[in-house]
This record gives C-alpha cells, sequence and structure tokens, in this order.
C-alpha cells in the first residue's frame, strides 16, 4: 500500500512539472495571431482610389512626351482604329492577352493593371491622335527595374496584332502603328539580344 501511494505521488508530481513546463513555454512563445507583420516591418498597405481603382504612385512630371512617340498628324490613324472607343478595345484586349500569355505573365502579376489598361489607351491615343493627354510616366522609368527582354516585347507584340485583327484594323495601319512603337525597344529592354520586331513593313 505505502509503495502504490508514493509510485502515485511521483506520477502527480511528474504531471505537475510536465504540465508546468508546458505551461512556461506557452508564455515564452507569445501568440502570433493578430501581430500586423507590415506594421512590424514598417511596410506601408497601399489603398486604392476609391474613384479611380487605381493604387497610389510617387510623384512625377505628367507629359505627353512621357508617351515615347509623337502623334500621327491628321486623323486617319485614329479613324482606322475604330476611334476613342475602338483604340480602348485595343488596349484592353492587349492587356488581357498579355496576362494570359505564359511568356510575359509573370511580368504582370505584381503590377497595377487598372492604372496599365487606362495608361496604355491614354498611350495608344495620345500617339494616334485620336484627341488624348498621356498621363503616364516615362517609358525608361515606367519598365525601370523589370528586366524586360526583346523576346517579352515580341510576345507583347504578338498580342497587340492579334488585337488589331480582332477589331478589323487594315493591315497598312497596323504597320505604320507598330513603325512608330519600335523605337522605344531601347527604352523598355533591360537585357536580351533579340530586336523587338521583325522586318514586316
Amino acid at each position: 500500500m505505502g509503495g502504490t501511494m508514493k509510485r502515485i505521488r511521483l506520477m502527480m508530481v511528474g504531471t505537475a512539472l510536465v504540465l508546468g513546463a508546458a505551461g512556461l513555454h506557452a508564455q515564452e512563445a507569445p501568440p502570433e495571431q493578430g501581430i500586423d507583420w507590415d506594421k512590424e516591418f514598417g511596410v506601408a498597405e497601399k489603398t486604392r482610389d476609391p474613384v479611380t481603382g487605381e493604387l497610389p504612385v510617387d510623384p512625377y512630371v505628367q507629359s505627353n512626351a512621357n508617351a515615347g512617340a509623337a502623334p500621327f498628324k491628321g486623323d486617319g490613324m485614329a479613324r482606322a482604329f475604330g476611334g476613342k472607343d475602338g483604340i480602348r478595345r485595343i488596349a484592353d484586349a492587349t492587356v488581357t492577352r498579355s496576362e494570359a500569355d505564359p511568356r510575359i505573365k509573370a511580368i504582370f502579376e505584381k503590377h497595377d493593371m487598372v492604372r496599365l489598361r487606362r495608361t496604355l489607351f491614354e498611350q495608344f491615343c495620345y500617339i494616334l491622335n485620336a484627341g488624348c493627354d498621356y498621363t503616364g510616366r516615362a517609358m525608361p522609368a515606367s519598365h525601370k527595374g523589370l528586366g524586360t527582354t526583346r523576346a517579352d516585347l515580341n510576345a507583347l507584340v504578338e498580342n497587340l496584332q492579334a488585337a488589331m485583327r480582332e477589331s478589323h484594323v487594315p493591315f497598312a495601319a497596323q504597320n505604320r502603328f507598330l513603325a512608330k512603337l519600335a523605337p522605344m525597344d531601347r527604352a523598355v529592354t533591360e537585357r536580351g539580344e533579340k530586336r523587338l520586331f521583325r522586318k514586316r513593313f
């Protein structure tokens, strides 16, 4: 009987020690629930504009010169692209195709696609002389750090060409527009050896 009681007391002491140690560890390791890690590391959360849906960007000087090319003269090119509505459809279709394109979709994953759709439309609309101003950043600044290759831009151009074909833009007008955009490859690429445009026109 005495031996049994001694064993019971030892078991109780052991259990108390185990529970006490577990409680000590629980106190030493604070729970991670409710911790704002962005705040802990000084990461400011960006909030989308309630009207435009765009994320804020650092200030920059806005100018049509940032579009990277001078506009066409007259309204012939704008009409060939279907005016502002047609240009917007083409810009949107180009972005949509590029987001789904396995060759280049990774480039777009962490970018503000709402802003990209707007500024790409403005750029196309301004260059085609359809009555828009370009409010985006200059080409070198907006592509800095992306490591964009000419192969990436080839893929983007293919998506633009497909979007223009879908909108029944005449082939001659497509080529004139691509010729306007061609010199920008030097401003937006950072690596790679392939030229953006093959000689097609």
